[in-house]
């Protein structure tokens, strides 16, 4: 993964989150933005996994909980030679996992129980595999990091749309009121327009990268190119009721079934991950 151009597009993401501050409230607003990037930054080193598995509703298991997963996930990071991870269950029957964590020593891993209970035993170990090659690469703190100030973007567009569209923002005449408010409502449309298409630029990578180390972990790339294609028909059969700004979280992409969104997707296309898949065989 270009970590280079990863920083890059961190930092595009920080100045877009001020930016929308500053149309919001000027130099004020700027400020504010400014400030909550930063706390967003401490608090998502430090508490972004709490935040993402407390959004989900997941529940952290033990071995007596579900002994296949954890066995799984035991046998794996042995493979790995990684630290065990906190396990979670998402109660929910639609079928995808996430990984999130600072760093390896404090990861953890979230299934739904939709996943557990439908794929087989060769299937779940892609699934986990993959999960454990995002933390193995190190890229489970940027994508937590990515999903909140995303978030705060998205909060802020959303604050500026409608005090725009009430007259909340301008200058000194009526004009200016109206040119401003125009202004601040065009940008708070565009704004999490951006924000998802820097998380698109972050997450596709990320995902061919996970899946060949999966693919590397198990030793049977087909378990995982069969899983992708059975999450793939659950999500749009049954989408998941997920935020967009922790979307790219996800194995596959919980909004799928949602034809507007699916145009921008934070993931690869399903079908060139199993194509890549079934080409390591």
């Amino acid at each position: 993964m270009n970590y280079f151009k990863t920083a890059v597009l961190l930092i595009a993401l920080t100045v877009l989150l001020i930016w929308v501050g500053s149309m919001f409230g000027g130099q004020q607003g700027a400020f504010f933005a400014f400030a909550i990037a930063m706390c967003m930054n401490f608090f998502s080193y430090w508490f972004s996994d709490k935040i993402v598995l407390k959004m989900y509703g997941a529940s952290e298991i033990s071995e007596r909980d579900s002994p296949t997963y954890y066995g799984i996930v035991r046998e794996l990071t042995a493979n790995a030679d990684l630290p065990m991870p906190r396990m979670y269950i998402i109660p929910t029957n639609s079928m995808n996992a996430f990984a999130t964590g600072r760093n390896p020593r404090h990861a953890a891993v979230a299934v739904t129980e939709g996943l557990i209970n439908s794929l087989s035993r060769e299937e779940l170990k892609g699934v986990i595999g993959h999960e454990l090659s995002h933390i193995r690469n190190r890229d489970i703190l940027i994508s937590t990091i990515v999903a909140t100030i995303a978030g705060a973007v998205m909060m802020l567009a959303n604050i500026a749309r409608w005090g725009a569209m009430f007259g909340g923002y301008g200058g000194r005449g009526e004009e200016d009121r109206r040119g401003g408010g125009l202004a601040v409502l065009f940008l708070a449309i565009l704004a999490p327009l951006a924000a998802l298409l820097i998380q698109m630029a972050i997450s596709r990578s990320r995902e061919y990268a996970a899946d060949s180390g999966s693919a590397r972990l198990t030793g049977n790339p087909l378990g995982l190119a069969s899983a992708l294609g059975k999450l793939h028909q659950a999500a749009i059969a049954r989408p998941m009721h997920a935020g967009q700004s922790t979307a790219h979280l996800f194995i596959v992409n919980p909004l799928s079934g949602r034809s507007f969104m699916s145009i921008f997707s934070t993931h690869p296309p399903v079908e060139e991950r199993i194509k890549r898949l079934r080409a390591m065989v």
